[in-house]
């Protein structure tokens, strides 16, 4: 069943917080390879300016994708995720993401596109601290692959 475009333009109310974690961060970047001391080590990052060690730009994704599961598990929406092939990403921060944040998502449907027979979902999640400061912007589209 295609989804409905009259969604574009809704907002979700806003997640709960998360807790950047400064061993998420070393992990996260461990797995993709940034070896940067500013990802690992308190001190470097202390000398460099930042409170504490400093995500890698893709960290976001961590924090939101879980948020995203406002948009995905809508019922009313009606994505099938057995359907789904993500499309696209990206990022516009306004500030790095540093162990010590608490970060709180805001989810948006930014547009819903048919074509060739498949939908073109495009979410768009403001991440900000807990007092209410943008942090970075994410855009994810998504694809739910038509049943023909």
């Amino acid at each position: 069943m295609p989804l409905d475009p009259s969604f574009a333009g809704r907002s979700y109310p806003p997640t709960a917080s998360y807790q950047v974690g400064r061993e998420k961060i070393r992990e996260f970047a461990t797995a993709i390879g940034a070896a940067d001391d500013l990802h690992h080590d308190p001190e470097a990052a202390r000398a460099a300016g930042y409170a504490d060690v400093v995500a890698p730009p893709t960290f976001a994704v961590v924090i939101t994708m879980a948020a995203n599961r406002q948009i995905v598990d809508d019922p009313e929406l009606g994505v099938d995720y057995r359907r789904v092939v993500h499309g696209d990403q990206r990022f516009e921060y306004t500030r790095p993401i540093v162990a010590g944040d608490e970060l709180v998502s805001t989810n948006t449907i930014e547009e819903i596109r048919s074509r060739g027979g498949h939908d073109f979902l495009t979410m768009r999640t403001d991440v900000a601290s807990a007092s209410g400061d943008l942090v970075v912007t994410a855009w994810s589209k998504l694809v739910v692959r038509g049943e023909g």
